[in-house]
C-alpha cells in the first residue's frame, strides 16, 4: 500500500514536516553550533532535540555512552608518524624495524579505519556522548519494530576537502598508498638482497613519498569542528520529521512500534549505534526489527541505497535493502540505485554486525561531495527538496514494513 494512499493529503503534510526540519537544523547551526562528539554542542542538540520529540512521541530517553572522541581518526597521524619512521630506517637499511613500523601502521589502518574497532581508545581522553531514543507505540502488542536513525554529531575538518575538494583528497590518498606500497616492496627487498646497491637507488626514490606520509600528519583539523547541517542534521531530522508526521496525523500502527534515534558519536567510529545495539540487542531481537539509517540527505543527484557498507565489508539485508527501493519508488523516484560505503561507514553497519536487518539511504556525492566534513557544511547549502524526498522515503518505508510478510517471516 503506498504511503501516500494511507494518509489524507499526505504531500502537503510532507511539506510541512520539511519546513519544520529545515528550521530545526537551522537553529541548531546557528544557536548551539558545531557538534564534536561528546562535546558539550553535541548534549544540548541532543537535548534541544529530545525536547522537540517529546511532542511526538510516547517516551523518549537520552542515554549516556563513553567516547574517545579523537581515537577514531587520531590513526591517520600516528600512521604517519610511522611511516616517517619507516622511511628514515629503510633509508639507513634498517628494513626489519622499517617493516615493524609499517605494519603496526597498517594494523592501525585496518583495526580503526577497516573495521572500526576500539584500537586506539584506551589510549586517548573519554567524554560522555549520547543517543536520544523516541518510540512511538502501536495500538496493541509490539510484533515488529522499526527504527529511523540519523547521527547528531558533527565531524573535525579534513583539511584537503577543504583545500582543494575530491580531487586533492584523493590526490593525498592516492600519493600516500604508492608511497606505502613502495615502502613495503623497498623492505621486503632488502631483507632479501640485503648488499644489493640498487637499493641505495630505490632508497633515494622512497624519499620522494616524505611529502605525501607528512601531509596526511595534517589530514584532519582538529581545531576545527564543522556545522554538519546536512552531514548529518539532515538525517537526525528526517528521522524526527517521520516521529511529527506520525503524530500529526494521528498514526498508530496496530502491531508495529517506530523509533526515532537520533545517535551520538557516529563520526567517531560509529559509537553511538553501537552502543545502541549493545544495550538493546535482546529487545531488538525479541521482535522483528530493521533499522534504517539517513545519513547526508543533501545531493538531489546522487541518492542511493547502500546495500554494502563498512568500507565494503559489510554487507546489508536484502529484504531491508528492498523495503527501501519499494520506498524510494512509493517517494516517486525511479532507478535509485543500490551502491557501497567504499571508505568509511554508515550507522546502518552497526546493525547489521549486530545482527539486525538493516539498510542506509543517502544523498551526497561519493566523490566526496566539496562540502563533506569540511566548514562549508552550512545550514545555507541545504536543499529541502533533497530532504523532502528523503522524509517520504523514510515514512514510506515505515509504512512498507509494517504491511511487508518480512517483518513477519524474518
Amino acid at each position: 500500500m503506498k504511503a501516500s494512499q494511507s494518509v489524507p493529503n499526505f504531500q502537503s503534510k510532507l511539506r510541512e514536516n520539511t519546513n519544520f526540519a529545515v528550521r530545526e537544523i537551522k537553529h541548531i547551526c546557528s544557536e548551539i553550533g558545531p557538534r564534536a562528539s561528546g562535546y558539550e554542542n553535541e548534549r544540548k542538540a541532543q537535548e534541544y532535540t529530545a525536547q522537540k520529540l517529546r511532542e511526538f512521541s510516547d517516551t523518549v530517553e537520552i542515554e549516556d555512552f563513553s567516547v574517545s572522541t579523537k581515537a577514531f581518526m587520531a590513526w591517520v597521524v600516528i600512521d604517519g608518524v610511522l611511516l616517517l619512521t619507516g622511511t628514515a630506517l629503510s633509508f639507513f637499511r634498517l628494513y626489519a624495524l622499517s617493516l615493524v613500523c609499517l605494519f603496526i601502521a597498517l594494523f592501525l589502518l585496518v583495526g580503526e579505519f577497516v573495521m572500526y574497532k576500539k584500537v586506539l581508545d584506551p589510549f586517548f581522553k573519554k567524554y560522555t556522548s549520547c543517543n536520544v531514543v523516541a518510540k512511538r507505540a502501536p495500538k496493541g502488542e509490539i510484533k515488529r519494530r522499526v527504527i529511523i536513525s540519523g547521527h547528531m554529531d558533527s565531524s573535525f575538518e579534513w583539511t584537503y576537502t577543504h583545500l582543494g575538494g575530491a580531487s586533492l583528497v584523493k590526490g593525498v590518498i592516492i600519493y600516500t598508498v604508492i608511497g606505502v606500497v613502495y615502502l613495503l616492496v623497498i623492505n621486503v627487498l632488502g631483507l632479501i638482497f640485503p648488499n644489493s646497491g640498487f637499493l641505495d637507488i630505490m632508497g633515494y626514490v622512497l624519499l620522494a613519498f616524505v611529502p605525501a606520509f607528512t601531509a596526511i600528519l595534517f589530514f584532519t583539523n582538529f581545531k576545527k569542528v564543522v556545522d554538519g547541517a546536512n552531514d548529518n542534521l539532515s538525517g537526525a531530522y528526517t528521522a524526527v520529521a517521520c516521529m511529527k508526521f506520525l503524530s500529526d496525523n494521528a498514526i498508530r500502527f496496530e502491531n508495529t512500534e517506530v523509533i526515532a534515534l537520533t545517535t551520538g558519536s557516529e563520526e567517531a567510529g560509529l559509537r553511538g549505534a553501537k552502543y545502541y545495539f549493545e544495550k538493546h540487542l535482546d529487545e531488538c531481537k525479541a521482535v522483528p526489527t530493521v533499522f534504517f539509517a539517513f545519513d547526508t540527505v543533501r545531493d538531489y543527484d546522487h541518492m542511493a541505497i547502500y546495500s554494502r557498507d563498512l568500507s565494503g565489508t559489510v554487507k546489508h539485508d536484502e529484504k531491508a535493502c528492498a523495503i527501501l527501493k519499494k520506498a524510494t519508488e512509493e517517494a516517486e523516484l525511479s532507478d535509485i540505485p543500490f551502491s557501497s560505503v567504499y571508505l568509511g561507514a554508515s550507522d546502518a553497519a552497526a546493525a547489521t554486525q549486530a545482527g539486525i536487518p538493516a539498510a542506509a539511504f543517502a544523498a551526497m556525492d561519493p566523490a566526496p561531495a566539496r562540502y563533506y566534513h569540511t566548514r562549508d557544511d552550512r545550514a545555507e547549502i541545504l536543499q529541502p527538496k533533497t530532504i523532502e524526498k528523503g522524509i517520504f522515503v523514510a515514512l514510506s518505508a515505515i509504512f512498507e514494513f509494517d504491511a511487508n510478510e518480512f517483518a513477519r517471516n524474518n
